[in-house]
């Protein structure tokens, strides 16, 4: 009792009234990669399901044809070297548990793209995921992480990234060589500053670092045009750079959190900054406009 097992191989699957198709992603807010709604394909998928689970039955190594792997909510503390031998796998959800450490064979996956490790008590990661190369979307948050490994660079292929609620200061140097980030999570952690180098993730399209102690946003933040979600509430930010009015995909000043637009009224802005603010993004960046004219 107190545990499930089931195998399914549907094509498409319905889930809180909704229908998804094969090979869909579902995505309902700025910060869902840690909803983990991946849709059900022709492939393998095994959930060991209900709850409160410590240890994994042995068995389950051996099912190496297995695509998708769900062993969120449970009270794993480890998951043992035998997890590299599943090397079909493609999704691994590995959230709410009580993890202390990923092995280093998790780096044996190849064919991993979609690994959720948020809600858990890791404190690092293993250099070897830096293996798994076509990792897509990776959930670290609601951890106790202070940083990444600089082998991490090499996931190129990534487009999702959340490292929110850890323990962050700096914000890894390895992030800045993920080329094909969309979407970038660093909310609630400790980070001061935003380095320079954030101008090279060109592709990003949401970037939330909310909640943390940012001063100043850089300069060179206003060269990523391809922003539609620029969330730098609940910092200490006083100032704004007069290139902002460059960020054109950001279509409001913006007040909900899962709403895209820029989210800045949060800050102990100087004036006229935080009325003009209020007034709206067209006269925050008129006004920035014509103050860089006057440089």
């Amino acid at each position: 009792m107190g545990q499930k097992l089931t195998s399914q191989s549907s094509k498409t699957k319905k889930k809180k009234g909704q229908t998804f198709s094969e090979n869909q992603i579902i995505h309902n807010s700025p910060d869902n990669i840690d909803e983990p709604m991946i849709i059900e394909s022709s492939c393998v998928n095994f959930n060991f399901v209900l709850k409160n689970v410590a240890e994994i039955p042995s068995f389950v190594w051996h099912l190496t044809d297995v695509q998708k792997l769900n062993l969120s909510h449970n009270r794993l503390a480890k998951l043992p070297p035998a997890l590299g031998k599943l090397e079909q796998i493609v999704v691994l959800n590995l959230s709410w548990n009580n993890i202390v450490y990923l092995p280093r064979e998790i780096g044996l996956l190849k064919n991993l793209k979609v690994l959720f490790v948020n809600m858990n008590f890791l404190y690092d990661v293993p250099e070897e995921l830096s293996l798994c190369n076509k990792l897509e979307v990776l959930s670290l948050s609601h951890n106790c992480i202070s940083g990444l490994p600089t082998t991490y660079s090499d996931l190129t292929n990534l487009r999702k990234l959340n490292l929110s609620n850890n323990w962050i200061v700096n914000i890894p140097v390895s992030v800045f060589q993920m080329r094909n980030l969309n979407f970038l999570h660093l909310g609630s952690n400790k980070i001061e500053n935003i380095s320079d180098n954030i101008k090279q993730l060109e592709c990003l399209k949401i970037f939330i670092v909310e909640n943390n102690k940012i001063r100043v946003l850089p300069r060179s933040i206003c060269s990523l045009s391809t922003l539609e979600l620029l969330n730098a509430d609940f910092n200490v930010l006083k100032t704004l750079p007069d290139d902002l009015f460059m960020l054109n995909r950001l279509s409001r000043i913006a007040w909900n959190p899962i709403d895209k637009g820029l989210h800045i009224i949060n800050n102990p802005l100087g004036d006229p900054l935080a009325d003009l603010a209020r007034g709206g993004l067209s006269m925050l960046f008129d006004y920035l406009k014509d103050r860089k004219k006057m440089m």
